[in-house]
């Protein structure tokens, strides 16, 4: 017996399948939303959470929706390993937040969702999902809550525990000190090991594998600076232009003359402190 024309599914082009979905049940005269679904084939993906055997793509996903929503929609196609929700497609939107206290706000837009099922057969159920049969997101056993009742429950899911924020606070800070303390450590032991000798020698070891070994002290580096200074001063001319010979001769008359007048203190200071005076 063949099929009937309602138990069809829409394919479009793209390979794309539609499926209708509807907010509730009591909805019956409303308008149906339409989501297109089809299997993930991109080859050239690094992405190993999106099996291209086992995972559905899925657009024009509603802001309603969540991660949890589109578990329970999609189940009746198979087991659902992971839903993945995006705001437009391509690699995995990473999180750079370090706690779940502090989390990047979600725009209220549609998505695209990357569902990833425990059997490949799913895949298939759900492209052969006639488009006359919706699909229903708040039922009587998993409610949708909409308007005031999903404010006041986003309102109570944002205040956070003072007493566990406080302690992930302390364990992120006590991992802290101790990645510190780790680090200065190791540099001390590093500046202990390339101290220089009498002579001015740095005896180097051979390091842990990507821990960049200073071959120099400070001493060395500071010593290597004054020859670089006077290698570059030798390379000036002397006396080249008019004005440098002028300043050279009164840069040595004001030191003859300071020389001058150390010399008359000396003199001075020599025979204030002779004991033979013959008048």
């Amino acid at each position: 017996m063949a099929p009937s024309e309602d138990q069809h599914a829409c394919v479009i082009p793209g390979g794309f399948t539609v499926l209708s979905l509807r907010f509730s049940e009591d909805d019956a005269h409303a308008a149906l939303h339409q989501l297109c679904v089809k299997e993930h084939r991109v080859r050239s993906e690094s992405n190993t959470n999106r099996p291209l055997d086992r995972t559905l793509f899925v657009l024009n996903v509603p802001p309603y929706c969540s991660q949890s929503v589109i578990t329970d929609v999609f189940s009746r196609f198979g087991s659902i390993q992971s839903v993945e929700l995006n705001e437009k497609p391509g690699p995995s939107e990473s999180s750079d937040a370090e706690s779940e206290y502090f989390t990047a706000k979600r725009r209220q837009c549609f998505r695209v969702a990357y569902i990833v099922f425990e059997d490949p057969s799913s895949v298939n159920a759900a492209k052969r999902h006639p488009l006359k049969v919706p699909l229903i997101v708040s039922t009587a056993d998993r409610p949708v809550k909409t308007g005031i009742r999903k404010w006041i429950q986003q309102y109570s899911d944002s205040l956070i525990n003072s007493s566990s924020l406080q302690q992930d606070v302390d364990q992120f800070m006590n991992d802290y000190d101790r990645r510190k303390q780790e680090e200065a450590e190791r540099q001390k032991e590093e500046a202990q090991q390339q101290l220089e000798d009498e002579e001015g020698w740095v005896k180097v070891k051979r390091g842990n594998r990507g821990v960049k070994v200073r071959p120099h002290s400070e001493t060395a580096d500071e010593r290597t600076l004054q020859k670089e200074k006077k290698k570059k001063e030798r390379k000036e001319l002397q006396n080249f232009y008019s004005w440098q010979h002028r300043n050279t001769q009164k840069e040595h008359i004001a030191e003859l003359r300071k020389k001058f007048e150390e010399d008359k203190q000396r003199i001075a200071l020599l025979r204030a402190q002779r004991k033979f005076r013959p008048y």
